[in-house]
């Protein structure tokens, strides 16, 4: 079994993203990322710095625009339409989840589809579907990377992906079918789910329950994806799959933390960089 590194690959596209943004700034453009927060969600602070520290590793110009929580739809409906229409920003994000009382479709609506870096916007999920796209969603295309950087070939084998959420686990199955694997999307109602889960050449766990997935869902020698980040009964960070248990059975796994989620970030500024370009003709 070996681990995947996430923060290596993380680095190797961080690195090729800094050295791309240095020839655009020689043309005399640099990649610009705004990223909005409403409220004072403790994770959501957590990523917004992550994400800043990344736009500076990379040599981004990055702007965070901190809300009240009681912020209104109409002032974060302006705040959007005025970033749509600033040159110096190639890419919103607009963290989430959002307070309640907001509506996060609507924002997401809202977002010029060509500045959309989390690719959520229904144009960009379209294209996604027709493989005719500008932005793959962060954590999907990350896995992608992932996988190929084992050097195992995606093309026909059989990949399962656990969970259906539109971040995660749709647009994996359809970056996967792109791949050309085979792929079935197994969730909370899918009958034999273990049997299913052991079928896969390719494993990817998007689920959210700590420890969900056991070494008997696993096939020998599968590669296995843990997307999930949970804490477990000591309150110690893990991830979906139970990785002592799944090590032995598989090939290649990533680790929770340091697998899956640095690549999210590291897409994000590769998302931004695309932007950029598209919107300079560069």
């Amino acid at each position: 079994m070996q681990i995947i590194d996430g923060k290596a690959v993380s680095a190797s596209v961080k690195a090729q993203v800094k050295a791309e943004c240095e020839e655009l700034k020689a043309k005399g453009i640099t990649p610009g990322l705004a990223v909005i927060i409403v409220g004072d969600d403790s994770a959501s602070q957590v990523y917004v710095r992550n994400k800043e520290r990344a736009c500076e590793e990379c040599g981004f110009y990055s702007k965070k625009y901190a809300l009240p929580k009681e912020t209104t739809q109409e002032e974060l409906n302006a705040l959007v339409e005025e970033l749509n229409n600033d040159k110096k920003i190639n890419g919103i994000l607009c963290q989430l989840p959002l307070p309640e009382h907001l509506d996060d479709k609507e924002v997401i609506n809202r977002i010029a589809p060509i500045k959309d870096v989390d690719a959520f916007h229904p144009e960009n999920v379209g294209r996604i579907m027709i493989g005719d796209y500008n932005f793959l969603p962060c954590t999907p295309a990350g896995i992608v990377e992932l996988i190929k950087s084992t050097g195992v070939d995606i093309s026909g084998k059989k990949a399962v992906v656990i969970g259906r959420s539109n971040i995660v686990g749709k647009p994996m199955a359809m970056l996967l079918l792109h791949e050309n694997a085979t792929v079935e999307i197994a969730h909370s109602r899918t009958a034999n789910l273990a049997e299913v889960a052991a079928s896969a050449d390719i494993l990817v766990v998007a689920i959210g329950k700590a420890k969900f997935v056991k070494s008997d869902m696993v096939k020998e020698g599968a590669v296995v994806i843990d997307v999930g980040m949970d804490r477990d009964e000591n309150g110690k960070l893990c991830g979906d799959v139970d990785f002592e248990d799944v090590k032995d059975k598989c090939s290649f796994i990533t680790p929770v933390p340091g697998g899956v989620g640095p690549m999210t970030i590291s897409m994000l500024m590769k998302n931004t960089l695309t932007a950029a370009k598209l919107q300079n003709n560069a």
